[in-house]
């Protein structure tokens, strides 16, 4: 396969995929107040509706993993990226906390394997010697959903609102899963074999020696990135450095470039380095060494440009493809799925149990004005840099391995024996097993002919109710208003309606069932509900004079 189509058919496909994982990932900070104020949800639920997020792409990881290496990363992520269209649907419809978890779970769970499905198409379609730089640009494209969820995404807001914002998102995801489909090829000698893998397999994993010299360095380095630049970063910009909030977000703007920029000259160092004989890992841990030591600068307080150690604490995120490159070096392809994710799961809970550490640890000294001291951040700091440094210390202590263990030869022998294809056909003679292979092609070919009309059927009723949902939230709504009318009104009513009169009298028995705890009295002016009407739509049928209705913009009321 060419470069060209390796790029257009490969790499593009699963970035996008990996774009909107960020996306979805870094959007809630945006439209925080607007769920607030709108939908009355409190910190507490918010807090809680955007961590639902990460708590099912963590327990998702290995399972998927596992069908991953099964089906093939072209079946599960386009599969995978309609429910992320169906959960920002689900989202963009909500009206209350249950309907926005319920949604907000649908895209961790549609953009969990979003990362390993790229991973796991560069491995089996790129050549070995280019992994390393694939993964770069993989991480480096997807990275720009960090930005494209600020500036961008609030002035699309601006003019469609967060519900409409979602319905675009859905389509996008719609639009990403029939890409994945029909543009990325089969792999190189067919489709995966969809008979069950040994169940030892992830156990290897965990138990093979190589694993556990590289893991607790790259999840704690990895983890401190994401837990900083995710959250605490902010805080201690504001509390520790004084900066204004203009100024906190030009520093989290410029570590999002970093991410990106890291992502790249990663990949593009890591291959040059390898060529000359200088092994990925120790990229890996040169790189996370000097995250640790910005962070010992912020800790001492050296005289530095914070821009600098920021960015380079940033940087560090993106050493995952670092990371997973590796993996590919230690097991074979038939698993590398599974590897891949048993290492981004401890990569996304270090992130977690980091962040609620340090927020513990903050919170031992007492709150001032809404900031905490210096001390509490730098104590925090100072506490997890400790934890990083024992993981460097491990990899550098512990002795490398031979390329394959004896466990990994096994379980290699294993993947490529029980596959129940090639059983049943070298059991029988050729002049019988040609034709039964011939009709288990046939067979699989009209299911996956069948599966993908079924797919594209879905992503295409999932882009038509996007563009609907959007259409409806650019437009002028029903907007439904309580006014208070008086008897003059109601003979108005009469005079200009002749249904008038009972239709406020309806209204008004409507308004007293939905407010049980107010009683209504015979002196009590009428309740009426009125409309903003759709441009188009005459004003005649209005049933009282325009001076009664107060303009509002609120539709909640």
């Amino acid at each position: 396969m060419s470069r060209l189509r390796l790029i257009l058919c490969v790499l593009l496909p699963f970035a996008a995929g990996y774009y909107l994982s960020y996306v979805f990932r870094t959007i809630n900070a945006l439209i925080a107040s607007d769920l607030t104020a709108e939908l009355n949800i409190s910190a507490a639920d918010l807090g809680f509706l955007t961590s639902v997020y990460f708590l099912v792409f963590a327990a998702v990881q290995l399972p998927l993993g596992a069908l991953l290496d099964r089906y093939g990363p072209k079946t599960i992520q386009s599969s995978l990226l309609l429910l992320a269209s169906v959960g920002a649907l689900v989202f963009a419809l909500a009206d209350g906390l249950i309907g926005l978890l319920i949604g907000r779970a649908l895209l961790g769970l549609g953009v969990a394997l979003a990362l390993m499905a790229g991973f796991k198409a560069i491995v089996l379609w790129f050549p070995p010697e280019r992994v390393v730089l694939a993964n770069g640009w993989l991480v480096m494209l997807g990275a720009l959903g960090a930005l494209t969820a600020t500036a961008l995404a609030e002035f699309v807001m601006q003019a469609v609102g967060w519900r409409g914002l979602f319905a675009m998102l859905a389509g996008l995801s719609a639009v990403a899963a029939l890409l994945v489909l029909f543009a990325v090829p089969e792999p190189r000698g067919g489709r995966p074999a969809n008979s069950k893998m040994p169940t030892a397999s992830l156990w290897a994993i965990y138990r093979d020696p190589r694993f556990w010299r590289i893991a607790p360095l790259s999840a704690l380095g990895i983890a401190t990135s994401w837990s900083l630049q995710g959250l605490w970063a902010a805080p201690w910009l504001r509390d520790v450095a004084g900066l204004d909030r203009t100024d906190v977000v030009q520093h989290l703007s410029v570590m999002a470039l970093a991410v990106c920029a890291s992502a790249l000259l990663l990949g593009i160092v890591a291959q040059r380095l390898r060529r000359r004989g200088i092994k990925t890992e120790l990229v890996l841990a040169s790189v996370l060494g000097v995250s640790m030591t910005a962070q010992t600068g912020l800790v001492m307080g050296w005289p530095l440009p914070s821009y600098l150690p920021w960015s380079v604490i940033a940087a560090a995120g993106a050493a995952t493809i670092l990371s997973f490159a590796i993996l590919a070096d230690y097991f074979p392809k038939e698993i590398s799925g599974r590897a891949n994710a048993a290492l981004n799961i401890l990569h996304v809970g270090g992130a977690f149990a980091l962040q609620a550490a340090t927020g513990l640890i903050i919170a031992q000294w007492p709150q001032a004005s809404g900031t905490y001291p210096a001390e509490a951040h730098q104590t925090a700091m100072a506490d997890i840099l400790g934890l990083q440094v024992a993981a460097f210390v491990w990899f550098a202590l512990s002795s490398p391995r031979k390329p394959v263990s004896a466990a990994m030869e096994g379980l290699a022998r294993r993947l490529l024996t029980s596959r129940r294809p090639q059983t049943a056909v070298t059991s029988l003679p050729r002049a019988l097993a040609l034709p039964a292979w011939k009709d288990q092609r046939q067979i699989a070919q009209r299911h996956t002919a069948a599966w993908r009309l079924a797919t594209a059927a879905s992503a295409i009723l999932c882009i038509g109710l996007s563009i609907m949902l959007a259409t409806a939230t650019t437009g002028s709504a029903i907007v439904v208003h309580i006014v208070e009318v008086d008897r003059s009104v109601r003979v108005a009513a009469q005079r200009d309606h002749p249904a008038g009169p009972d239709l406020v009298d309806r209204f008004a028995a409507l308004r007293w069932d939905r407010r049980p705890d107010i009683a209504p009295s015979p002196s009590s002016p009428a309740l009426v509900m009125g409309w903003a009407l759709h441009p188009g739509i005459p004003s005649t049928v209005n049933l009282w004079p325009a001076a009664v209705m107060k303009p509002s913009n609120d539709a909640s009321r």
